[in-house]
């Protein structure tokens, strides 16, 4: 039997089995998954209403953001009823942030129902380590401390927004992805500084509400882990919004200046000066660790603050595990639920080995404008490999429901080996790519082949239909 198995700790007095740090999606998942097996669990959240960045600034808003984006701008019905359609003329930020505020709430009470369920207890504070068993606990309006103990301890604790000393940040002005829903007007020019997956799809939103929008970013290729012809389709539909690329660029500096109609300055190295009403910093993200001082515990943390974890999620301290955001890639929430429980369940002696063995197949979903979801290889990652390909492509516009829906710029690929049909990835930019993806993610988990979806029967009219048409083109191209 483990050392998890037989529980090692049994007897020393602890004040719980379990001490979660953060109430995001891994939290969450590791919080239950420890109480479904009988363990008491305590979740300690600094924010006042739980949910981590998942539901309050990252996740949840932002596709409630977009969502809201596409409904009032009449993005969606463009390619049926013009490029002048809109749903509601003069939109505001607060028009935005209604949708958003409603989602969110909605959530927090889901959540707060599940942990009350399962009997988590939800403590509200600061957390901080006193030892590497022991975490102190200071109330939200700093009145007082508690200290409180446990066997195992999960940090889940996410990310913040990476900032720079120099930036006056303002929060209006000049501010980052976890400002956004705290803004106050919609602004009719903006800098996107970073063209990460969050730089950019913030940017394709404001630039679908009619924001004149310029992204710079010091690589030569939007989005580069994409396979290749999804980038490139990106970059030319964004483009074709009125998104400006500087690529290859590097930012000097940002200022925030008087002038009233251009308050915002970013200079290029190359010698090039941007103007615009407001500047999006997004050049990644950080570990939110500084306040837990992880010293006190032994708990080593990388150069962004993030806590280096090995295949079962234990960090250089066997009883401390971290999961999700702060463990870095792939810094997904779907990826962190599932890494959370199975954290959980090597704790406490379900798993011995290769807790993330169930989660290195995951798709991938990019709220730009158009949605990208991927899954598996690319072209350019067989190619290095050496490993032998064919493709096979469906476009939306030729589609009966990409017809109906007005998308004309949709492509789903199929990257398949030649020889025994086995499907390699799944690539698709357009509407409801992030859903459409899971089809092709569960032939793959199966190790299937194309001729599933030749000889597959999908309801009509449907985007699923997208695969069938994609794998007879791959079969005909194998037959030239």
């Amino acid at each position: 039997m483990t050392e998890q198995g037989k529980d090692a700790f049994a007897g020393h007095g602890f004040d719980y089995d379990l001490i979660v740090i953060g109430s995001g999606p891994s939290g969450q998942r590791a919080a239950i998954q420890a109480a479904k097996l009988g363990k008491k669990v305590a979740v300690l959240e600094r924010a006042r209403s739980i949910g981590g960045v998942c539901v309050h600034t990252g996740t949840i808003p932002s596709k409630t953001f977009r969502e809201a984006v596409m409904h009032l701008s009449g993005f969606r019905e463009r390619g049926i009823y013009g490029a002048s359609y809109r749903v509601k003329h003069d939109i505001s930020i607060e028009d935005l942030l209604q949708r958003v505020n409603h989602v969110v709430a909605n959530e927090v009470d889901v959540i707060r129902s599940q942990m009350s369920r399962n009997r988590v207890e939800l403590l509200e504070g600061s957390a901080r380590f006193v030892d590497s068993h022991t975490v102190e606990l200071s109330s939200p309006g700093g009145s007082g401390t508690r200290q409180i103990s446990a066997a195992r301890i999960v940090i889940a604790c996410g990310t913040e927004a990476g900032r720079d000393d120099h930036i006056p940040f303002d929060g209006q002005r000049i501010f980052t992805s976890d400002d956004v829903l705290g803004l106050k007007f919609l602004p009719r020019s903006m800098i996107v500084v970073g063209a990460g997956v969050i730089g950019v799809e913030y940017a394709t939103m404001f630039a679908a509400l009619g924001v004149r929008v310029t992204i710079v970013d010091k690589r030569p290729v939007l989005l580069p882990f994409l396979d290749h012809e999804v980038s490139t389709a990106l970059t030319y539909i964004a483009q074709q919004h009125n998104v400006l690329m500087r690529l290859g660029e590097e930012v000097a500096g940002i200022e925030l200046l008087t002038d009233a109609s251009k308050p915002v300055e970013v200079c290029l190295k190359s010698g090039k000066v941007l103007h615009a009403e407001a500047a999006l910093y997004s050049i990644g993200r950080v570990g939110a660790t500084t306040r837990l001082e992880l010293q006190n515990a032994g708990v080593a943390v990388d150069d962004r603050n993030r806590v280096p974890v090995n295949h079962n999620f234990q960090s250089n301290v066997e009883h401390i595990y971290a999961v999700g955001d702060v463990i870095g890639f792939p810094s997904l929430a779907s990826t962190s639920y599932e890494q959370g429980r199975a954290a959980a369940r090597h704790a406490f002696g379900l798993l011995t080995e290769d807790a993330d063995a169930s989660i290195r197949l995951f798709p991938y979903g990019i709220y730009t404008v158009p949605e990208i979801s991927t899954i598996g290889r690319s072209e350019d990652e067989l190619t290095k490999a050496g490993t032998p390909y064919e493709i096979g492509k469906a476009y939306y516009r030729e589609i009966a429901r990409g017809q109906i829906l007005g998308d004309r710029t949709g492509l789903l690929k199929l990257i398949f080996n030649p020889e025994d049909k086995k499907l390699l990835g799944v690539h698709i930019i357009g509407e409801q790519a992030s859903e459409l993806v899971h089809i092709g993610q569960a032939v793959m988990a199966l190790s299937g082949t194309i001729d599933y979806f030749v000889d597959a029967v999908f309801n009509f009219p449907t985007l699923g239909e997208c695969y069938k048409t994609a794998a007879l083109d791959g079969l005909n191209r194998m037959s030239y």
